[in-house]
């Protein structure tokens, strides 16, 4: 008998960015039907993806976004660590306020799994109020599994780099001020250590995701190896 690969439905919230837009491309070339949600329309957008723009925070947009779905990517949030270090409202309202939301979609129209993208640092003593609102919404969708059996799969992924990053992304900042200005400047700690990963195959490790040994699990998805900030520097320094 020819085996039949079971195509889903899938919502990738922050599909117009870094990340999302990567994911969206790598399952639409599996055949998986996409839809993206964001509050800003997607640069990256292919065809045979659907765009819906609304905010985490409306619940009427994200029941709109998360009706008809299978499975649940939920990327979008605030990312940047310094923004979240100054505005720690911020935080608690895209990344655990506007998680609860897509929770509860997911209870009220029956996803089978809530795929969510968090960090390896959720356990650290870095990251600031990023790391705390991103501890707390792990917690919210564990009890999830608990009180109304949703399954999920929590990615914690290392620092991204890669093609389309933002401005908000540490080695975008790195590399253009090092095009800009002909120096090697890094705000922090040299010794700060840091376990890069290429976008690309953070949006794989997405997809892997997706299979049922990984339910209700969590999952790292980091580089082959942790390098020190100051080795990093020194690596782009021999480039440039």
């Amino acid at each position: 008998m020819k085996y039949r690969k079971k195509i889903f439905k899938c919502l990738v919230t922050g599909g117009s960015g870094f990340l999302g837009s990567h994911l969206s491309d790598q399952l639409t070339k599996l055949g998986h039907k996409v839809t993206i949600f964001d509050k800003k329309k997607s640069y990256w957008k292919k065809k045979n993806q659907k765009m819906i723009q609304g905010d985490l925070l409306n619940t009427n947009h994200v029941n709109k976004a998360v009706k008809k779905n299978d499975i649940i990517f939920h990327f979008a949030g605030l990312s940047d660590l310094n923004e979240a270090l100054n505005e720690p409202k911020k935080s608690i309202m895209l990344n655990i306020i506007g998680t609860v939301n897509m929770l509860d979609a997911a209870k009220k129209f029956k996803i089978k799994r809530f795929i969510h993208a968090s960090s390896i640092y959720v356990n650290s003593e870095q990251g600031g109020f990023y790391r705390s609102s991103k501890r707390a919404a792990e917690d919210y969708i564990e009890e999830y599994k608990k009180r109304f059996d949703l399954d999920f799969t929590i990615i914690r992924f290392g620092s991204l780099y890669g093609e389309r990053s933002d401005e908000s992304n540490g080695v975008k900042k790195v590399v253009k001020n090092s095009i800009k200005t002909n120096k090697i400047t890094y705000y922090g700690s040299r010794n700060s250590v840091r376990e890069y990963i290429h976008v690309v195959d953070a949006a794989k490790v997405c997809i892997q995701a997706m299979r049922k040994e990984h339910r209700n699990k969590h999952i790292i998805a980091t580089g082959p190896k942790k390098i020190k900030v100051k080795s990093f520097l020194l690596i782009l320094k021999k480039i440039f």
